[in-house]
């Protein structure tokens, strides 16, 4: 049974970090229904005059399956189009459960993250050979909550990088179960504003004061928070790979040979 639903992550915001799959399915598909709320809208260019473009803001889980199931039954193929890449608070699972339950053949494409659009915003490296090799992508427990052991306050304890998503609302009681937790509160600390968008904003500073610069820039939704020593590129030199260190060999280079 050929695939006719494609489960498609449009990336963070700006449109040619779209992959060159997720852009050519996008041009194809008879109907696309995009998180307008999140992926840029821009995408609705992109599709053929013909084809049917559904936001999914406000539209619950069983509209969006009655529209992916109808569709397909009349032979047409659509692209559901997530923001960042789905496999993170993507909220595809019961998606993908209703196409198994209607036996629906499906395929999820990757797409960047907004994590990894941020670090690249910030010039930063989440994985600093001494500082960091552990990157912790988590939420704030907020309407949805998290397990008892994955809360702020326990995964601190750790001071690895942390990318804490869906958070920036509750950016003040995230800092305090974060230095409950263990991190000092000079820690380096980010928030990125809708990365990769032409209106992104980018605040700089420590956990101590983070908290103020975020409400000073009325920052309070689609924001990423990132914490760790890795952020500090100060701290960073020196901590370098051995990867291209000339006294170190590996399978593709041997010293002396």
């Amino acid at each position: 049974m050929a695939i006719q639903v494609y489960f498609i992550g449009a990336g963070p915001g700006d449109l040619e970090l779209l992959t060159i799959k997720a852009k050519n399915l996008i041009e194809k598909a008879d109907v696309i229904i995009y998180a307008d709320s999140l992926v840029n809208p821009g995408v609705r260019s992109l599709a053929k005059d013909e084809a049917e473009v559904y936001g999914s803001a406000s539209l619950t889980l069983a509209e969006i399956n009655d529209i992916v199931v109808n569709a397909v039954r009349q032979g047409k193929t659509v692209a559901r189009l997530q923001s960042g890449d789905p496999s993170v608070y993507g909220a595809i699972q019961e998606q993908m459960a209703s196409m198994d339950a209607n036996g629906i053949q499906y395929q999820v494409i990757p797409g960047v993250s907004s994590l990894f659009a941020a670090a690249a915003t910030l010039k930063t490296e989440l994985t600093i050979p001494g500082l960091s090799q552990t990157v912790i992508i988590t939420r704030m427990e907020g309407k949805t909550p998290v397990p008892k052991k994955e809360k702020l306050s326990s995964l601190a304890d750790h001071q690895t990088t942390m990318a804490i998503f869906l958070s920036s609302s509750l950016i003040e009681q995230a800092v305090k179960e974060l230095i409950a937790g263990g991190y000092p509160d000079r820690t380096p600390t980010a928030i990125v504003y809708r990365a990769s968008w032409d209106d992104e904003i980018v605040i700089r500073s420590n956990l101590k004061d983070i908290t103020e610069k975020a409400n000073a820039a009325g920052i309070k939704r689609q924001a990423l928070i990132l914490v760790g020593n890795a952020l500090d590129t100060r701290q960073a030199i020196g901590h370098y790979s051995r990867l291209y260190d000339e006294s170190f060999s590996h399978g593709y280079r041997n010293k002396g040979l």
